[in-house]
């Protein structure tokens, strides 16, 4: 039995490696083809169509059971996360790749739980009680990633060493001039955007519960948004043109990789191991795509860079730890009150 429960564990320890990865080298794919000269809404737009018609024949399949009647104030609730959560996200983050680095959106990415805990602190989801151990821990998690995301994004300092490579191996000849702050802070508002997204997503499936169907409508509602975004910022037929190239493969790997394929394997793995686990594995996306970035792209690290990522890091293990202490209460507090109602009923019994 122990031997399994090991074995399970391995299993789903490197599916969230594999996640990681997925999600490092998509920001890796996206830079390179933007700087290649693919437009972001043209990349919103054709990952959500490869995803709806990946998502949607099993959602028909898988859920006709599972499936309540969709009421027009679910549907809206959902037309309002696609906007927020996938449309806006998107799009601000992508700008904010323009001007940055791939390693720098895998960094920022650990401030994801704290901003999501501030979101929910302030919709009154979360409770916080100052003389628990586990709300401290929340709290200094929260303040630690944001300072740490503001020293990322505001703070350079010198570089910290040199790059690995003298040369790159693969160049990119940006049209766009880098600009640190302005990308960082951009990508912070597409990960605010986000921590909206999953408070809505959590409220909608408590109504709605198929997540399948949600999110093959949210595919649906996002191509519906993005055709007007298109139709006012990308009407140059040549952006839509797809060659075997870079461009074509990222197209590709966003929609079936990330829109679809790990979705479901980050779904899997939380409802075996839970949501603290998965995050657990946050960080590695940053080391991934460092080494990657430091070979590749000769990239070089700044001191206000590597501190502010550590800042965040730490911060990001606070919240966890005191999300864990709290699944962990509820737990006993379930227990208790399962044990208090088998007491009550034997009681009854015996009086009969």
């Amino acid at each position: 039995m122990a031997s399994s429960i090991t074995s399970s564990s391995y299993f789903v320890a490197i599916a969230m490696v594999l996640v990681q990865l997925s999600y490092g080298g998509s920001n890796i794919l996206i830079k390179i083809s933007f700087d290649k000269g693919l437009n972001q809404i043209v990349l919103v737009v054709y990952r959500h169509i490869i995803a709806m018609l990946l998502l949607g024949p099993f959602a028909y399949v898988l859920e006709r059971k599972q499936r309540s009647s969709l009421s027009f104030s679910v549907l809206v609730k959902i037309f309002v996360l696609a906007l927020i959560g996938t449309t806006v996200q998107l799009n601000v983050f992508y700008v904010g790749l323009h001007y940055t680095s791939a390693t720098v959106a895998s960094a920022l990415n650990n401030a994801l739980p704290s901003l999501t805990f501030l979101m929910a602190f302030l919709l009154g989801m979360e409770k916080v009680k100052m003389s628990s151990n586990r709300s401290r821990a929340k709290v200094l998690g929260t303040l630690l990633c944001i300072v740490g995301s503001l020293v990322f994004t505001f703070w350079k300092g010198h570089y910290l060493f040199k790059s690995l490579t003298k040369r790159p191996l693969i160049n990119i000849s940006s049209h766009i001039e880098e600009n640190w702050v302005k990308g960082s802070g951009l990508m912070l508002i597409g990960y605010m955007g986000w921590s909206v997204a999953l408070i809505l997503q959590a409220m909608i499936l408590k109504v709605y519960p198929a997540p399948l169907s949600i999110n093959t409508l949210i595919c649906f509602f996002v191509l519906l948004q993005n055709s007007v975004l298109a139709v006012l910022f990308g009407r140059d037929p040549n952006l839509w043109k797809l060659e075997w190239n870079v461009q074509l493969l990222t197209n590709v790997y966003c929609g079936v990789v990330n829109s679809a394929i790990v979705y479901y394997v980050q779904t899997w793995c939380i409802s075996k191991k839970g949501p603290v686990f998965a995050a657990m594995f946050s960080p590695l996306q940053v080391v991934i795509v460092g080494i990657f970035s430091a070979v590749a792209f000769a990239e070089r690290f700044h001191v206000g860079s590597m501190v502010g990522a550590v800042l965040v890091i730490v911060g990001l293990y606070c919240v966890v730890w005191g999300k864990k202490m709290d699944s962990l209460i509820d737990e006993d507090t379930e227990d208790d009150k399962e044990k208090l109602g088998n007491e009550k009923t034997v009681e009854i019994s015996c009086q009969k």
